[in-house]
């Protein structure tokens, strides 16, 4: 037995002994998953388990290793911060520490935490709390007012210089905005990618055929540190800062007046950032944050809280690992990890045939998820997939749940490839792919998953939204041989619905009222609900205003409907090859004998912002988007989703996103809501 071993056993009760034994060899085993698991995340930027999972094997370390003491080693990953630095740049010595933070994963332990902080403070303190970005810790350098260096976290003490590379970040200055900028000054942030950016980015890789980024973390992570700065630069990464790691000059007195001044010198700071002077409203505000995380245009995995005093956080202190001052409030994972039981395919409205796979239930994203997209058989093949594959399963917001990737390390040997099959599982009908299409399809349109899917589509909400008709009853109706297309639905009567399962008076009497009050819809939606390929919601509002009745869409050439601002060739000849066909003149024959709104005035464009181009962005706080747009649509302007040349104003709100970059580098005018309310004036 080594001194050290017989050493620790002296100081442990003999009862102990077998549970002391049985707790080293699953510290050991903890650590050297953990480090693993490290050098994926933050060297490969090739993480293969989810944040949530991670975050597991370090509080069952940090459980043992409180629980004995002396199983604690200076190596040990609940004493460190992050990773060694890549071997791949220049290695960078920050001026001080950059340690990680203690994660809290519910009310309860932020509670725990803010008694530890009155306690060691002696009274209660204010707070600062602001979204935790899911993306890449940086710490830029400015000398004199100018950017000289840019670096990754790495383990804290020592990071990689990526100088290049951040540089090429547009939201950056090169130069402070200030008459008299410090010294020195080095500032800490994260860098992250945009999800519409990211999405772009991903659509770009696929194009030249080269490997998707699996999330918005990993495609920052892994533009940051190419040795190309080029290839950076054609990424549009985005950054905001959060703290100071050292400032030349004057100081601030509180974390608040850091971030006033971070902006008015011209770094980002999160504007969703907000001081709080009871621990009650730090909670308000964690409920508040959650509750809108998606509809922010980048990913947050929690909010982090600060004291805001500086002389308060200077007498709080830091463990090896984090500020005592300072703690992240983590939301429910969205990524999980489970076993892949299954790959089996769905055929959609569109006769698309898609793969998914079937998964031991696991909880992701607030909800028990069992299927999950894998979207079509080129990309089961690029990611690898297997079955019987442990996999990554990522859920956020409404977003279909998808498996992100599988877990090599994981496998046994019995993993089995998948096959995508060469005929409809639903109706036998030969597959077929389109040439230039990654998607295999059923041409059959009698397809009875096609109608079905087809039905539940046109009586969604975006669509013709017609309550009560979801996707069991619209599989009765159709089972049931009451409807045999969309416009059966308006010639459903009383005794009709009664043969539904479960469908008494009340039920039935909903059902019929909302088919009613469906009959009136405006022809957009009634356009966007049949279904049409390629056809969104804003390209059949596009066209809607430009013809004013289905009629005359369904009797538009390809070439007459390219003349609509914004409708491409494929888009054109997808609704005139709709339109040709006999099954669709039958289906507008049958809407008009059911009294179903086909046509509507078409105002003239006029009125004093007639000719003018807006895109709205961000969160306004007078009006709903909808609003906005309603209105100044109204005064006779044009409102767009992009930005482009053809722009006249670009409205921004808070957290305005990416189109204001686009804006500021076509030189379009960026207006506030004061700014709009001019104009509207």
């Amino acid at each position: 037995m080594n001194k050290r071993r017989a050493h620790i056993l002296s100081v442990v009760p003999k009862k102990e002994e077998a549970e002391f034994a049985e707790a080293r060899i699953r510290a050991e085993e903890l650590r050297a998953q953990i480090e693993f698991h490290n050098y994926r995340y933050h060297v490969l930027d090739e993480p293969e388990i989810s944040d949530a999972s991670y975050d597991k094997l370090v509080r069952e370390l940090a459980a043992i290793e409180e629980r004995f003491p002396e199983l604690i080693t200076p190596d040990s990953p609940t004493q460190r911060v992050g990773a060694p630095p890549s071997e791949l740049f220049a290695p960078v010595r920050h001026s001080a520490r950059l340690l990680s933070l203690d994660n809290a994963f519910g009310f309860e332990e932020l509670e725990a935490w803010y008694a530890r902080v009155v306690k060691g403070l002696g009274s209660q303190p204010d707070f600062v709390a602001e979204p935790k970005i899911d993306g890449v810790s940086v710490v830029v350098v400015y000398e004199n007012g100018r950017y000289v260096r840019g670096a990754t976290r790495g383990d804290g003490t020592v990071g990689e210089d990526v100088t290049p590379n951040i540089r090429t970040i547009r939201g950056l200055p090169n130069r402070l905005r200030t008459d008299d900028p410090p010294a020195w000054m080095e500032v800490r942030g994260e860098v992250y990618l945009r999800l519409e950016d990211f999405e772009r980015v991903n659509s770009d890789l696929g194009e030249a055929g080269k490997t998707l980024f699996a999330n918005p973390r990993n495609a920052a992570a892994g533009t940051l540190r190419v040795k190309d700065p080029g290839i950076t630069a054609s990424r549009p990464l985005s950054i905001s800062f959060h703290g100071l790691v050292r400032l030349d000059g004057p100081r601030p007195n509180t974390h608040s007046e850091v971030f006033d001044y971070l902006r008015s010198v011209g770094l980002r700071v999160h504007p969703e950032s907000k001081r709080a002077d009871t621990i009650e409203e730090v909670k308000a505000y964690v409920t508040a944050l959650e509750a809108k995380r998606h509809d922010l245009d980048h990913e947050i995995d929690g909010a982090v809280i600060k004291v805001d005093d500086l002389a308060s956080q200077f007498d709080l202190g830091a463990t090896s690992k984090a500020p005592r001052w300072a703690i992240a409030f983590k939301f429910p994972p969205e990524e999980q990890t489970t076993v892949l039981n299954d790959i089996e395919v769905n055929v959609g409205r569109t006769g698309a045939v898609t793969p998914f796979a079937v998964l031991e239930p696991v909880h992701v994203g607030g909800v028990t998820v069992t299927t999950a997209t894998l979207h079509n058989a080129d990309e089961v093949e690029r990611k690898g997939v297997r079955i019987g594959d442990w996999v990554v399963v990522r859920r956020a917001g409404d977003v279909i749940p998808e498996v992100v990737a599988p877990i090599p390390s994981k496998r046994t040997g019995k993993e089995k490839k998948f096959r995508m099959p060469t005929r409809c599982p639903v109706c036998d009908t030969p597959l077929e792919r389109p040439d230039g299409e990654v998607v295999v399809r059923c041409p059959n349109l009698s397809c009875p998953a096609q109608i079905l899917e087809g039905v539940f589509h046109f009586a969604a909400r975006g669509a013709m939204d017609i309550d009560h008709l979801g996707y069991k009853t619209t599989k009765a109706l159709l089972d049931l041989g009451l409807i045999s297309d969309v416009a059966d639905i308006f010639a459903l009567t009383d005794e009709q619905i009664a043969q539904l399962p479960l469908h008494k008076e009340r039920s039935i009497q909903n059902l019929v009222k909302a088919i009613d009050r469906a009959r009136d819809r405006s022809i957009d939606r009634l356009l966007y609900g049949l279904g049409i390929r390629h056809v969104g919601a804003t390209t059949a509002r596009d066209i809607a205003d430009h013809f004013g009745s289905i009629d005359a869409i369904a009797s538009a050439s390809a070439e007459e409907l390219l003349e609509v601002d914004g409708v491409g060739r494929v888009v054109a000849e997808s609704i005139a090859a709709y339109f040709q066909r006999p099954k669709s003149q039958e289906l507008l024959r049958k809407f008009a004998a059911a009294g179903v709104r086909l046509k509507e005035e078409r105002k003239t464009a006029s009125g004093p912002l007639h000719g003018r181009t807006f895109v709205i962005t961000g969160t306004l706080e007078a009006w709903s988007r909808e609003e906005a747009s309603r209105l100044l649509q109204e005064r006779g302007a044009k409102v767009t989703s992009s930005v482009s040349r053809k722009t006249d104003f670009v409205v921004a709100g808070s957290s305005p996103g990416s189109k204001i970059d686009k804006a500021n580098e076509l030189g379009v005018e960026v207006i506030d809501e004061a700014g709009l309310q001019k104009l509207l004036d």
